[in-house]
């Protein structure tokens, strides 16, 4: 039996847990900490190359800079033999696409906490100022327990060097999954990445994607050009406001969107408590088993409820304290023109 190949005399390959085209991903045991990994290891002939590896590099550095629990953590990068390897936790389960394979389609209640949770990963690299710009569930692990973490930040870009009139030869990102004006070549932007998560959306509520081509050429101008099938023909009964959030985020032009994932995850979140408290609020006799406290206060919950605005009342009464306090001093002008008589 051959032994387990060691990465620099610290990472023992354990078992292969995924491939792609450039890269293998391994279980490992980090010998030296005593705990298990992820190990990236490139292709021998993808290492050769300078280029690639200026891109592993900056994936590496990118990554390892982003320290959130809804992204897969990288501890480390290197060179052993040739071969370019980055090490990550270990996010025990599966990833996104294979779970929606297995499943044919999620129900809204448990595909909406999912999106959130990445949802707040991709935000939290928003706000450090990167673009992902590969957003797919093949690049989201999902646990047992349902915890979802975005990994592979592999072409992530810096917004600090992204020019709005920006135009490239190179697309970035998965035909299936990336924005109108990233397959045009156009510069991606934190919008690039809300309209890739509605495809997952999308993707997750239906079963299907919502474009179909057999080639990226095809697909490209379907992305540019097309719009999606309403989300209430695939899905009757579906919430209005879910298809109009849906709508929102698969807008063909980026300034129509949620600018960030962040803003869209805060949507997706206040329409779940909106939903789960209409559920709650439902009569004791619709739902036999409730707590009739717990429904009067689902019902409090979905009361509008008047805001005090302290700052304009402040304002409001300071005018209204000065005009009256005009009053004597126009009563004195009064009677100084208009003397009474004796």
């Amino acid at each position: 039996m051959e032994e387990p190949r060691v990465l620099n005399k610290r990472y023992q390959l354990l078992e292969t847990v995924g491939k792609g085209g450039m890269a293998v991903v391994y279980r490992a045991h980090d010998l030296m900490l005593e705990r298990f990994v992820a190990v990236k290891v490139l292709r021998e002939g993808t290492s050769r190359d300078p280029t690639f590896q200026a891109r592993f590099r900056q994936e590496a550095k990118a990554a390892a800079n982003l320290s959130h629990p809804n992204i897969v953590t990288v501890h480390d990068f290197g060179l052993d033999h040739g071969q370019l390897f980055l090490v990550m936790e270990y996010v025990p389960g599966t990833d996104l696409k294979t779970l929606i394979k297995q499943r044919g389609h999620f129900s809204l209640e448990e595909a909406v906490p999912l999106i959130i949770q990445a949802c707040a990963g991709i935000g939290y690299a928003h706000r450090s100022g990167l673009v992902h710009c590969d957003v797919k569930p093949q690049n989201m692990l999902v646990t047992p327990d349902m915890r979802l973490k975005v990994a592979d930040f592999g072409i992530v870009r810096a917004l600090a060097t992204i020019q709005p009139d920006e135009k490239s030869d190179v697309v970035w990102g998965s035909p299936q999954y990336f924005s109108p004006e990233q397959a045009s070549g156009s510069a991606p932007s934190p919008a690039s990445d809300v309209y890739s998560l509605g495809i997952i959306l999308y993707e997750m509520l239906t079963g299907s994607l919502p474009f179909h081509a057999d080639s990226a050429a095809e697909l490209t101008r379907q992305h540019i050009e097309e719009l999606p099938p309403p989300l209430s023909e695939m899905i009757p009964g579906i919430s209005p406001t879910l298809e109009k959030i849906l709508t929102k985020v698969l807008s063909k032009e980026p300034s129509q969107r949620y600018r960030t994932a962040d803003q869209l995850g805060r949507v997706l979140l206040n329409f779940g408590n909106a939903k789960s408290a209409l559920s709650l609020a439902l009569t004791p006799e619709a739902n036999p088993g409730q707590d009739p406290e717990l429904a009067q206060d689902a019902r409090l919950t979905l009361t509008p409820v008047a805001e005090i605005d302290w700052v304009s009342l402040g304002l409001g009464l300071v005018a209204l304290t000065t005009v009256l306090g005009l009053i004597p001093f126009w009563m004195w002008i009064y009677f100084v023109y208009n003397p009474p008589i004796r």
